[in-house]
């Protein structure tokens, strides 16, 4: 059985519902906002696609200023009301630009990241969790959703492995590039 590596030509950028008036609720939210962003800066460096996600607007707000403005206009904003952000619009969206390998963060862990995991699992797509930009407003909740995911199939990883195994060289163009985004990482409180 091979074992999951991340490639530039295969890999895009999943970033679940870090909205205004979620954050609040949400442990260490601070941390998960910045090393969302942070996934983000290094989509626009190294060129992977980008898809951000926000649920129901209309009650939970836009996304966080720091995540709207890392997204940019590279990635393409999503609205959704079903908890999975693997709809059918970002399905087309990973499909028509190839990318089996999904970098997924945001939140919550139990609930929109984790039924995005297990529907990106199920249309046979390789979803990667950077841990460190994932959380939720019960903690009691995050282990059992990193476990659970993880026995499905998800790969963990956080967004300086993913960055460094996408990379695979020092020696490549975007590297020091990648380096001052690295630099803005937040570690987390405590461990999952």
């Amino acid at each position: 059985m091979p074992i999951p590596r991340l490639t530039l030509e295969r890999t895009a950028l999943l970033v679940i519902d870090v909205q205004e008036k979620l954050l609040p609720t949400i442990f260490d939210g601070e941390r998960v906002v910045a090393n969302c962003a942070a996934a983000l800066e290094l989509a626009k460096v190294l060129g992977l696609p980008a898809i951000v996600t926000e649920q129901y607007v209309k009650g939970l707000g836009h996304s966080a200023a720091p995540i709207r403005i890392a997204a940019g206009a590279h990635a393409q904003v999503v609205e959704k009301t079903r908890f999975s952000a693997h709809t059918p619009e970002v399905e087309a969206m990973l499909a028509a630009r190839r990318c089996d390998d999904v970098l997924v963060c945001g939140v919550e862990a139990h609930v929109c990241v984790q039924q995005t995991v297990l529907d990106l699992l199920a249309a046979g797509r390789q979803p990667y969790l950077l841990t460190d930009a994932i959380s939720a407003g019960r903690v009691d909740q995050i282990s059992p959703a990193f476990r659970r995911m993880e026995r499905a199939g998800a790969v963990p990883s956080g967004v300086l492995g993913a960055a460094y195994e996408i990379l695979g060289d020092a020696a490549h163009p975007q590297f020091r590039a990648v380096l001052g985004v690295v630099k803005t990482l937040q570690a987390p409180l405590t461990l999952p």
